[in-house]
């Protein structure tokens, strides 16, 4: 029998179902309203009026005002608002700065607006309530739900709240869901990542979880340790647990390892936040792609990736998207961002409605030799490659090896193997065919012996963990890159191989 909250949850998430089909169905229109009320309500604001936005009519008069940014160009406006000032890239002050690690200028404080931080709330909420109205599954509700997140503490920076984005999200976890969440207050503000998960697990090993949801490497420590300490598979651990919701990455390349780790398949929600907004989630089980946000305050521009670092790549709008080409999506927001490029790349599955994977980052690809390998390939070519085999696979990023002692240049692969194969050369060749079908600039370059086909190299267990450690970044946000166009992170990674 349902409980009582179970049961109020179906007509809730009815109700939610129907209010997003009515935008997701009328998308032009939807975004040309967020559009015109981004414009308007940041007319008087710094950036408004330095980029004559009382005058901006159309899209067009935005693409010829705003140049696309990232956040090295709008850094000059971002330390105005740091500083204290008001009305600069939106009206009035942010309520929080999301703090990211940025690659090139140390820390990035990303504006949260009173506007903005109910997009980022709403999106989560509605995810599960779509795949509750789909399945008609809502006895997880009545169960534990954990969130492997950053630490809620907050400082205060001028005025301004000042964290990580999913310590400041863990504030506006609704109070119907408060008894049931997890972990512990106490134990969510540790900050040293390997000691929070041990914790967890204490907390969490005899209780009835239901959702667990984080980034797929994280939790992967989460069950392993769990499985260290009782002897038993998670699926056993927790009897109800039928819903894993995740983001940050491509769930593939883990979905075999965590399937051996529950000792079941559970149905899964695929999620796509970010500091900047939450973009997209996962609204139908058996699509592929998931619906993005063109209701939440957020405008959507694209330009293909090929043409991104192209003297005046041209920007379109979903309205001149195709399915299949690979984009770098550039968002303006009423959290005060403009024409501004997060660095990913996606590519959309579906435009009725509007569904995008996420393909890679722009600046995490390989084209040492032209031939511009992205993410979502190498991580296609994985799983393919160990398809209906035994070989699971824990982490793995791969690099160029332009100088080798010997031989023609390659790609090479450093992957942590949880089950071994016994052909490492034979899968090696698989992965290398699957890039090569995939990739027709990359299979010009081994058929005309400018590259050798790619070589992999084996991490220890644990290895990667062991390395994001030794860089002060486990845990949290924190992923390693599947790609690198340097030897940066391959370098360090010398440390943590097996012998050949």
């Amino acid at each position: 029998m349902l409980s009582i909250k179970a049961a109020l949850a179906k007509p809730f998430a009815k109700r939610i179902y129907k209010k997003v089909q009515k935008w997701a169905n009328n998308p032009i229109e939807t975004q040309d309203k967020v559009f015109k009320e981004l414009i308007s309500e940041a007319t008087q604001t710094a950036f408004g009026k330095d980029h004559d936005f009382v005058s901006i009519n159309t899209y067009q008069d935005f693409v010829n005002r705003v140049p696309i940014r990232d956040y090295e160009a709008l850094k000059p406006y971002v330390d105005r608002v740091v500083a204290g000032e008001e009305d600069v890239l939106w009206k009035g002050k942010p309520i929080y700065f999301a703090k990211t690690s940025g690659t090139t200028s140390g820390a990035k404080y990303i504006p949260l607006t009173k506007q903005s931080m109910p997009n980022h709330v709403n999106a989560a909420r509605n995810a599960i309530l779509l795949y509750i109205h789909e399945t008609g599954n809502a006895k997880f509700v009545d169960g534990k739900m954990i969130f492997l997140q950053g630490s809620p503490i907050l400082t205060e920076q001028n005025g301004i709240q000042l964290g990580r984005l999913s310590g400041i999200v863990a504030h506006y976890v609704p109070k119907y869901l408060q008894k049931n969440r997890m972990p512990s207050w106490e134990t969510n503000c540790i900050d040293d990542w390997e000691t929070k998960v041990d914790a967890i697990v204490e907390e969490t090993v005899n209780l009835d979880m239901s959702i667990i949801s984080g980034i797929p490497s994280w939790v992967q420590m989460y069950f392993e340790k769990l499985q260290l300490k009782t002897g038993k598979k998670v699926g056993d651990i927790f009897k109800n647990f039928n819903l894993f919701i995740f983001g940050g990455v491509n769930y593939e390349p883990y979905r075999a390892k965590f399937e051996n780790l529950i000792g079941r398949k559970v149905d899964s929600i695929e999620l796509y936040p970010a500091s900047e907004g939450f973009f997209a989630y996962q609204d139908k089980q058996n699509q592929k792609g998931m619906l993005l946000q063109l209701d939440s305050g957020m405008f959507y521009e694209f330009v293909k990736a090929d043409e991104f670092f192209d003297d005046n790549p041209k920007r379109i709008t979903i309205k001149d998207v195709e399915v299949g080409v690979n984009y770098v999506m550039l968002i303006s927001t009423n959290a005060g961002l403009w024409a501004y490029n997060i660095g990913d790349t996606v590519m959309f599955t579906d435009t009725k409605p509007y569904r995008v994977i996420v393909s890679g980052r722009i600046k995490h690809f390989i084209s040492a030799f032209g031939e511009h390998v992205i993410g979502k390939e190498v991580e296609q070519a994985i799983k393919e490659a160990t398809a209906n085999t035994n070989i699971r696979i824990n982490e793995f990023t791969v690099a160029p090896q332009i100088n080798p002692k010997s031989g023609l240049p390659y790609h090479e692969w450093f992957i942590e193997f949880e089950n071994q194969p016994e052909d490492l050369s034979a899968l090696a060749k698989k992965i290398d065919q699957s890039l090569q079908q995939q990739n027709s600039y990359y299979f010009d370059l081994i058929a005309g012996k400018v590259l050798q086909p790619l070589q992999i190299s084996k991490v220890e267990k644990n290895g990667f963990q062991n390395y994001m450690k030794s860089i002060g970044k486990l845990g949290g946000q924190n992923k390693i890159p599947r790609l690198a166009n340097d030897r940066k992170i391959a370098d360090a990674l010398k440390g943590y191989l097996l012998p050949k």
